[in-house]
C-alpha cells in the first residue's frame, strides 16, 4: 500500500524543522489542512506567517505542529525535488535535440521533460501541451511566475506539425488566459529554416505582440542539428541569408515594441548575429538580459562585464599577481571563439606578462554544425588540445560541465582530462569578472557547493 504524504530526507541544522524535532524518515501529511501534491503546493502553503503542519513519525504517531515561521522556509528536504514524479514530454518535435543524441550516453540525458513546475523552479521552457485547465488555474491562483513557454509558431496547423501533437494548436489558448490574469511570461521560438521562419515568423511575432508587457520577452534561436539525424525530419541549418533576414525581422519589431510598450520584447540569439556576421546589439537592447540562458545577449554581457572588471582591476603595490611570464590557455566553441580571442587580447594588453592561447574546438562528437561551448565533450578537448601549448593552466567555462559536477557530457571528468593533457584545468564562472580573474589572479578557483559552483577568489588587487 502506498504511504501517505512525503518522506523527509533531511532537516537543515538550526532550522525551524529541527527545533520542532522533525527528523529524517518522518512524513509530511499536510500544511494547514491541505494535502501536498508537489513542491509548488508545499512552497505556496508554507509561505505564511504561521502554519499548522501534520507529521507522521516512523512509529505511526501523528504530530500536529503549530509553527510561527514568518514566511521563512522551515528547512525540510524530501525524497524527490518536485515531491512527485517528473512529467515527461508528450510531443515529438521535429527539432528535438534529445532525439539527436548518440547512443551510449547517461540515461538521464535521454529524458524529455515538459514539466511546468521546472519552468518556475529552474527556468525550463514548456510547450503547454502537457498541461490541463486545472494546472493553469493553479498557476493563476498561486500567482506563479514567470512561466517560460516554447511557442515556436502561433499557426495552429504548423504547430501541430512541428510538435507532432494534436493539442499543440489548442494549447496556445492558455497564453490568452495567462495574459488575462496578469501572469508574466517569456516565450521562445526555435527557428527551423523553411518551416517557421520568414512569413511564419512575422505572423508569430505579430500574434504575440498584443500580450506585451505581460509577456516580457520573446527569443528567436536557431535549431541545433547534430550528425545523428537518421530517420528524423529533414531540416536545414540556419545559413547566413536566413540569419540576416531573421535579424531584420526581429529588429523591425523591436522598434515597434519599443514605441508601443517601451521594451524591445523580441530578441535574436547571439548565434544568429554571428552566423549573419552582424555586430551584436548594444547592451540596452537586451531589456536587462532576460533570456541569457537561451544564448541571447550572453556575449554582449560578457564583453560589458569584462571591460568593467578590467577597468576596476588595479595592480596592488608590492603584491603582483605573478612574477615573470605567465602562460594560460582557453578552449571554447567555434561560435564564441572570435569574441573570446578579442577579450583575451584586451586583457593581455593590460597585463604584458600574461600570454594567452585561445583554441576553438570543433564538435566532432555531435557534428561540426554544433558550435556552442556548452556541448563540447571531454574527448574532443583531449584530441584537439593534445599537441598544442597549454601553459600552466587551461581555462574551461562552467557551461561545459554537468550542473554541480566536474563531468563533461561524455562522462569524462575534469580529473581525467587533466591527466590526459598534463595541465591544471580551471573551471571558470560565466561572468566577465570571472573571466578576468581566472586569467590574472593565480588564486582564482571555482568551489563546488550543493547548488553547483561559486567563485573563490583570494584578492591581490584593490577593488
Amino acid at each position: 500500500m502506498e504511504e501517505l504524504g512525503h518522506r523527509i530526507t533531511s532537516v537543515s541544522p538550526g532550522s525551524i524543522g529541527e527545533e520542532m524535532e522533525i527528523v529524517p524518515g518522518d512524513r509530511l501529511l499536510s500544511v494547514d489542512g491541505h494535502p501536498i501534491r508537489d513542491v509548488l503546493d508545499y512552497r505556496y502553503y508554507i509561505n505564511a506567517e504561521s502554519v499548522v503542519i501534520l507529521i507522521r513519525k516512523e512509529d505511526g504517531q501523528e504530530w500536529e505542529l503549530e509553527i510561527d515561521n514568518d514566511y521563512e522556509d522551515i528547512g525540510l528536504e524530501f525524497d524527490q525535488g518536485l515531491m512527485s514524479e517528473y512529467r515527461s514530454c508528450t510531443n515529438n518535435c521535429m527539432f528535438c535535440f534529445i532525439d539527436q543524441m548518440p547512443p551510449g550516453m547517461r540515461e538521464t540525458l535521454y529524458f524529455k521533460d515538459d514539466d511546468s513546475r521546472l519552468s518556475f523552479l529552474q527556468g525550463n521552457y514548456v510547450t503547454l501541451t502537457n498541461m490541463s485547465d486545472a494546472e493553469i488555474d493553479r498557476i493563476i491562483r498561486f500567482r506563479l511566475a514567470p512561466i517560460n513557454i516554447s511557442v515556436h509558431t502561433t499557426n495552429p496547423v504548423l504547430r501541430r506539425r512541428m510538435l507532432h501533437n494534436a493539442r499543440a494548436g489548442s494549447s496556445l489558448g492558455y497564453i490568452k488566459k495567462l495574459y488575462d490574469n496578469g501572469i508574466p511570461m517569456n516565450a521562445q521560438i526555435v527557428l527551423c529554416r523553411g518551416v517557421n521562419d520568414g512569413k511564419e515568423l512575422i505572423r508569430t511575432i505579430e500574434d504575440l505582440l498584443p500580450y506585451v508587457p505581460v509577456m516580457e520577452s520573446l527569443s528567436v534561436v536557431p535549431v541545433g542539428l547534430t550528425k545523428f539525424r537518421d530517420g528524423l525530419a529533414p531540416l536545414l541549418p540556419i545559413d547566413k541569408k536566413t540569419a540576416r533576414e531573421t535579424i531584420d525581422t526581429v529588429e523591425f519589431y523591436q522598434r515597434e515594441a519599443m514605441q508601443k510598450h517601451g521594451i524591445h520584447f523580441v530578441q535574436a540569439s547571439d548565434e544568429l548575429y554571428l552566423t549573419a556576421q552582424r555586430p551584436l546589439p548594444e547592451a540596452d537592447r537586451y531589456d536587462g538580459y532576460i533570456q541569457l540562458e537561451n544564448g541571447v545577449g550572453m556575449l554582449r554581457l560578457l564583453q560589458e562585464e569584462t571591460g568593467a572588471a578590467l577597468r576596476k582591476k588595479k595592480r596592488k603595490k608590492g603584491s603582483p599577481p605573478f612574477n615573470g611570464l605567465r602562460r594560460i590557455s582557453i578552449a571554447t566553441g567555434l561560435l564564441a571563439y572570435p569574441v573570446i580571442s578579442r577579450l583575451a587580447k584586451k586583457i593581455q594588453k593590460a597585463f604584458p606578462l600574461l600570454e594567452v592561447y585561445v583554441y576553438p574546438i570543433r564538435n566532432e562528437y555531435f557534428g561540426e554544425a554544433i558550435t556552442v561551448a556548452g556541448l563540447i565533450t571531454g574527448n574532443d578537448l583531449k584530441t584537439q588540445l593534445a599537441r598544442v601549448p597549454l601553459g600552466e593552466r587551461l581555462l574551461l567555462t562552467i557551461h561545459m560541465f554537468r550542473s554541480g559536477e566536474e563531468v563533461f557530457l561524455d562522462d569524462m571528468t575534469r580529473g581525467d582530462l587533466e591527466k590526459e593533457l598534463g595541465v591544471e584545468i580551471c573551471i571558470v564562472g560565466g561572468s566577465g569578472e570571472d573571466f578576468v580573474e581566472a586569467l590574472v589572479n593565480p588564486f582564482y578557483a571555482m568551489k563546488e557547493t550543493l547548488s553547483g559552483y561559486e567563485p573563490q577568489k583570494k584578492e591581490w588587487a584593490d577593488e
